[in-house]
Parts: C-alpha cells; sequence; structure tokens
C-alpha cells in the first residue's frame, strides 16, 4: 500500500516501535520523513535507477532511509555495520553509491573513509558529526513533508558472495508500475495469515536481506513492525510478551539460544499470542525444530530462499511433521533437481538446485559469476545441493560449496584464507566450517606455518588477531590448528574437504 494511504488510515499507529526505548514512529511520522528524504535524494541530482550505501546499526531512521530510495526509485545497499574499513569501502565503490548514509555510532570505520569513495557525491551521518560528512537531520529538517513528483518504486541491491573473492551486488530489474500500487496477492497474508492487525517482530539486523524485506513488507501492508536493536534470548521472550507479538522471523541459532535458558526463565514468559514463527537462513536441526513446535505449538515455519529472489520454498508446522528435514515445496517457481550432465533426476536423487520461472537477477559488475549461476535452459540456482521426496518436498542435503553458515549468516572463507596467507609466519592455510552446538557451524583455520617450530597457543593468538585487524569478526577463525603441510595438487587445487571432513567425523588428522 502506498505509505500516505496508510498516513491517512492510521495516522497515530506505530508503524516500528525500537524493542529497546520504546520509541515509536507513526504512519505519519514515517510518510513525513520519507517524503523528506525523498526530496533530499532529488535535490543532490539522484534520478530513478542510482545506488545509494547505508551503513547503520538497527538504527530508527533505518527505515524511514529505505522505504525514501523506494519511493525514488532508487537501488538502496544495506551494509553490514560489522564490517571493517576495506570491506566497507569495496562494496561502496563497487555498487556506484552516489550517496552514503552512516552514523556517529559508525565514526571509528566511515571517517577513514574519506576521498576513497569517489562516486559520492554527498556522504551523511545521523546523530552527530564525522569530519567530512554532512549532518543528515539538518540536511532533511527544511525538505517538504509531501511525496516527490516523480515518484517510482526502487529496491535494494545487497550484497551475497560466492564462496571465493570479494563479494557481489545482487541486482534486480527495478519493478515497472506506479509505487505503492496494491497487484495481486500478499505473501504475507497467503502464507502467514498477516494483517493490518498482526504485530511482527525483527530480531536480527536489518542489513541482512530477509530481516529487511519482511520488515518493510509488513510496515507496507499497515503491520506495526517492533525492532529489536541486538538479538538476546531472553529480551527477545520479553518483547514477544510486552508487544504482543503475533509475527516473528528467526534464525535456528536464536531458536537454540532460548531452549537454552533455564526453563524457568523461558516459563515466565507468555508467547501464547504466537501466531507464526518464521525461520530461514540456515539449516535448522530435526530436534531444535521438535523442541520450538512442543514449546510454542504449531506456528513455526520455515522457508528456502535467497537474496536473489529466483525462488521461494515453504512448508508449515503440519507438513513439516510430516516432512521432517524438509524445507518445503516451492510457490513462486519451478523446481528442478538437476545432475551434472545438465538433466533432471527423479524423486530421491540428490542433485544441483535450480529454479524455472523465478525472478530475474544478476551479479553486478560480475558476468562469469552470473553466468555460472545459470543452466543452459535459462534455469537459475543458488548454488545448492538437495533432493525432492514423491510429494515434491525439498530436502537440503549440501550448501553453496565451503559457505560457512554460523548463526545464520554466511561466511564466505576466501577472504580469511587470502589475508592470514600474508602473514609472514604462515605458509599455507585453509578455512571452512566446523561444527559448533550452539551456531551450527564455526570459523576454523589450519595453518602450515613457515617454521614448525613457531605453532603454538601464542601462534594461535597472534594470527587470530591478526585477522580481527583486518576483518569483521564474524568471518575470523575461532580457533586455529597446525599441520606440516597441507593437502594440495601439484597443480595447485586444496582439498579443502580432505580437511573438512576430518573435522565432521572426529577425526581431525589428515592421515
Amino acid at each position: 500500500m502506498h505509505p500516505s494511504k496508510l498516513a491517512q488510515k492510521h495516522p497515530d499507529k506505530p508503524a516500528y516501535i525500537m524493542s529497546d526505548t520504546g520509541q515509536k514512529v507513526s504512519f505519519a511520522e514515517l510518510e513525513a520523513i520519507s517524503n523528506q528524504a525523498a526530496h533530499l535524494f532529488r535535490s543532490v541530482g539522484l534520478v530513478r535507477g542510482d545506488h545509494i550505501a547505508i551503513l547503520l546499526e538497527n538504527h530508527p531512521r533505518f527505515i524511514p532511509i529505505c522505504i525514501a530510495a523506494t519511493r525514488a526509485g532508487l537501488y538502496f545497499t544495506a551494509i553490514s555495520y560489522r564490517l571493517q574499513e576495506a570491506e566497507v569501502e569495496y562494496i561502496v565503490n563497487d555498487c556506484g553509491a552516489k550517496v552514503f548514509i552512516t552514523s556517529k555510532d559508525r565514526q571509528s570505520v566511515v571517517e577513514k573513509l574519506v576521498g576513497k569513495t569517489p562516486a559520492v557525491n554527498h556522504q551523511y551521518v545521523i546523530d552527530g558529526e564525522i569530519a567530512g560528512f554532512e549532518g543528515w537531520e539538518t540536511a532533511t529538517e527544511s525538505m517538504p513533508q509531501t511525496p516527490i513528483a516523480d515518484e517510482s518504486t526502487g529496491t535494494s541491491m545487497l550484497y551475497s558472495s560466492g564462496t571465493t573473492g570479494m563479494p557481489k551486488g545482487v541486482l534486480k530489474p527495478l519493478p515497472e508500475g506506479e509505487f505503492g500500487a496494491e497487484d495481486g496477492p500478499n505473501l504475507f497474508a497467503m502464507l502467514y495469515g498477516a494483517t493490518e492487525d498482526s504485530i511482527y517482530l525483527s530480531p536480527a539486523p536489518l542489513y541482512h536481506a530477509a530481516p529487511l524485506a519482511f520488515t518493510l513488507g509488513f510496515i507496507m501492508m499497515g503491520t506495526t513492525c517492533v525492532i529489536m536493536p541486538h538479538f538476546g534470548p531472553e529480551e527477545a521472550l520479553g518483547a514477544i510478551e510486552k508487544y504482543k507479538i503475533t509475527h516473528s522471523q528467526w534464525v535456528p541459532t536464536m531458536f537454540i539460544r532460548m531452549l537454552k535458558l533455564d526453563e524457568d526463565v523461558r516459563n515466565k514468559f507468555d508467547v501464547s499470542g504466537l501466531q507464526c514463527a518464521i525461520h530461514a537462513a540456515a539449516p535448522c536441526p530435526v530436534i531444535v525444530k521438535e523442541q520450538m513446535i512442543d514449546w510454542w505449538g504449531p506456528v513455526i515455519y520455515e522457508y528456502y530462499a535467497g537474496t536473489e529472489g529466483n525462488g521461494f520454498v515453504a512448508i508449515n508446522s503440519e507438513e513439516w511433521l510430516a516432512h521432517k528435514g524438509s524445507v518445503g515445496r516451492s510457490i513462486t517457481a519451478e523446481l528442478h533437481i538437476v545432475g551434472d550432465d545438465g538433466e533432471d533426476l527423479p524423486a530421491g536423487e540428490i542433485g544441483n538446485i535450480y529454479f524455472e520461472g523465478g525472478g530475474e537477477f544478476e551479479y553486478y559488475n560480475d558476468k562469469d559469476k552470473t553466468a555460472e549461476s545459470r543452466h543452459a535452459k535459462g534455469w537459475s540456482t543458488l548454488g545448492d545441493v538437495g533432493y525432492v521426496d514423491e510429494q515434491g518436498y525439498l530436502y537440503l542435503t549440501d550448501r553453496k560449496s565451503y559457505m560457512i553458515i554460523s548463526g545464520g549468516v554466511n561466511i564466505y572463507p576466501q577472504e580469511a584464507e587470502n589475508l592470514l596467507v600474508t602473514h609472514p609466519k604462515v605458509m599455507d592455510v585453509a578455512v571452512f566450517g566446523v561444527p559448533n552446538e550452539d551456531f551450527g557451524e564455526e570459523v576454523k583455520a589450519v595453518v602450515q606455518p613457515k617454521h614448525m617450530d613457531d605453532i603454538g597457543p601464542e601462534l594461535e593468538a597472534e594470527l587470530i588477531e591478526f585477522c580481527r585487524d583486518h576483518l569483521s569478526h564474524i568471518k575470523c577463525p575461532r580457533s586455529i590448528d597446525f599441520e606440516e603441510e597441507l593437502p594440495r595438487h601439484p597443480t595447485g587445487k586444496l582439498y579443502k574437504r580432505l580437511l573438512k571432513d576430518r573435522y565432521w567425523t572426529g577425526d581431525k588428522r589428515i592421515a
């Protein structure tokens, strides 16, 4: 629905609430401040199809900026606030952002970027001053609170890495048609029974594709959203009770952390109002999902999809109990399980997962990666492997090659490998995921040192700190083992699977 219609219909109703402070932004306020931001974008020369970049924590101005970009026909790239200087610099430059928006909270990172993002014409800071940045509040406060004259629909361009190389933006065609027009069924209403009277909880960082898309989607249908600044298991349960949450979205790690609370702590919160708890982003252990259904009831919904938006697979609790381990059936595209010869495989056989007829996308500035994601028949893949049963339910049996999924966050080990190998005491290195009870996987490094005499706890700590000085901590190894030689083919190919399998079978020897 057009935000101006929501403002007229529900002027005083909260569009969203910050769970920690209780700060509320009404639909009328959201309409006004998003209009002001859209006017600012036009005043600095942005036109339909231009790009902006946003580096913010879960800030009260995050949502209005995204809606302003959407109504101005822009691409907006939300960047993880956990990234370090070089990583942010790469994304801002790669997406071609003409405007860069951040907050005082990110000063230690962004102040080093001044002069390093040549395409950026204007950069703004919220909540304070940073040298080289204009004040966001000052820039927007004098702008009109009415819609710009040439509204059109923009969209996000978020970054999703492959298993090697730098991250790439997922570029989708800008939506056609009038901004805010209601055209077609509402996915949230159809799948999850959401209405204007629902109350949606978002416990995850808004820079992630799913939390951002769902929060914006719920708000644009007139639903109040409650946004947590950070996830905490007890805080999340408290928010469900306090704000009478009906709908929410999680990753399996959050389920695990809530389940590990003392029983008396878990049981002191009233979660009976929950009608729908959606989860995605990482495989959920069967036993965890069983316990969640036992605790919250048959309100657990799962989906499998990617930032690329080329397909959407979904399952509810009743279906899952009859097909345990499945992520559901495809509802937006035709699903294909394909063998190495490119031909469809029958039910029960494992192969590469492709979607036919789903949304279009390309990897920005990377024709090769785009081509790698395509089947000869034009289908597209996220690079995952699985099978379907006789009823068409999809089961994932592997993930993108070497990608680590820790707590619902995709981690690509090549960045840490490329960095660690530059350390003077390192000859070779492999980084991969190993089991972690809470997060599903954690980052592990196996290092071939230049001199075996150097190995020990001191070198391990030195290398981990070296990583943390250059990369966001979530990408860095939590532990490092040492081997005299890593298993490489004479051509230079690293047999990473030989290393990784030892940790998943309990035998760490390379042999």
